[in-house]
């Protein structure tokens, strides 16, 4: 059954809880219909309740057996989107706005949106602070070997592993003092960054009180060009912000980015234009003492070539909450196995705080857009169709 009698059917497709599902509870004039946690078939689910509905709100990761909203895999692409088709065009005329509680979006078919005149809300910005402290925890992780060291204790064999002056040692963060002249420091670390929008310009800022002064990124991977004038002042003027001196912050070609950082944070969009931007080539230049973190996207960096590289010792060590192809990865994946490689399981929006955050504002999004009104948050669809 659709809206009637200005009753405005909305569905939803995950119970977001008591912090986020109140805000259109409340609305009198809103006909919920939300799936229980215990369907088995999620999608069949949707198809069968999204006709006549004017909004409908989704996750990223609806998936079960190729649900509506899925994964990262750039090679199950069409698939996706052709159930997403499917799914805007089985809800009919009456949808006018398709909200996801993610940034991401590329699991939602936006030609036929275009075509359809139905408006997209998405959830950036919420999120920044939460994968910028993660990106941090992995890159000290996977520096300072925490995969291996927790291995030893949770296996019991730290009564078997005597100290030794190097054991567990890796790559230090911080800046470090010089042991001859109190006062002093040995030259900081250079970090670089694949990608450099909000997420990387927080995590740069957390980066300050280590003692980093040496920032160099590359924004869009498929570029050649050398840094404009725009970006120049752009890069002094967040510089200046964070007390750091213009030079601290430069725009490098991707070989230099690779071949200059001694920890690499990839924080680019997903997508043709970055897929597998981190390829063996790319890995083949960075630093023996280089660490690579990757909180964006999965098929942004080619999982066989970086588990080679990590098995060669091209690189020491990586950290990951993000790997092509998820959530289908198991103990037998080549990443897994890498002891120097910490894999989590995409949880870089996963603080109480922020989820509850992405889940209101993903709330609101799709209550502007059943009512005509102003979204919080809403994706320009224009030149999309």
């Amino acid at each position: 059954m659709g809206s009637i009698e200005g009753i405005r059917k909305i569905v939803v497709t995950r119970d977001l809880g008591p912090h986020v599902m109140p805000v259109l509870q409340e609305r009198k004039d809103f006909n919920l219909v939300v799936c229980p946690e215990d369907t088995k078939d999620r999608q069949a689910w949707i198809k069968e309740n999204v006709p006549g509905a004017e909004g409908l709100l989704c996750m990223l990761a609806d998936k079960v057996s190729g649900d509506f909203c899925f994964c990262h895999d750039i090679t199950k692409t069409n698939l996706l989107l052709q159930i997403t088709q499917e799914i805007i065009e089985t809800a009919g005329p009456t949808l006018k706005v398709v909200s996801t509680m993610s940034v991401g979006y590329e699991h939602v078919h936006l030609p036929t949106l275009v075509k359809s005149n139905v408006r997209l809300g998405y959830t950036p910005d919420v999120l920044t602070n939460a994968v910028a402290d993660l990106a941090i925890m992995l890159a000290l992780m996977a520096s300072r070997n925490a995969r291996e060291a927790m291995t030893v204790v949770n296996e019991g064999n730290w009564p078997n592993s005597p100290w030794s002056p190097f054991g567990f040692c890796g790559p230090q963060l911080s800046t470090i003092p010089h042991e001859t002249s109190p006062g002093k420091s040995y030259p900081g670390k250079t970090v670089g960054f694949l990608g450099f929008g909000r997420i990387a310009h927080a995590t740069l800022a957390r980066l300050i009180p280590f003692g980093i002064r040496n920032f160099i990124y590359t924004g869009n991977p498929a570029s050649s060009g050398g840094p404009s004038a725009a970006s120049i002042a752009r890069d002094a003027a967040l510089a200046a912000s964070l007390g750091l001196p213009a030079s601290a912050i430069a725009r490098v070609p991707l070989e230099t980015l690779a071949a200059d950082a001694d920890v690499l944070f990839v924080l680019a969009p997903g997508g043709a234009g970055t897929h597998h931007a981190v390829d063996a080539a790319f890995l083949a230049r960075m630093k023996r003492t280089a660490v690579l973190v990757n909180p964006s996207r999965g098929t942004i960096v080619d999982s066989d070539a970086l588990a080679a590289a990590l098995r060669a010792g091209a690189l020491w060590g990586a950290g990951l909450d993000v790997v092509e192809g998820e959530p289908h990865v198991g103990a037998d994946h080549p990443l897994v196995r890498e002891p120097r490689c910490v894999v989590l399981p995409h949880i870089g929006s996963a603080t109480t705080e922020t989820r509850i955050g992405i889940g209101r504002l993903a709330a609101f999004n799709v209550i502007g857009g059943v009512m005509g009104e102003e979204m919080p948050s809403e994706l320009d669809l224009a030149g999309r169709g």
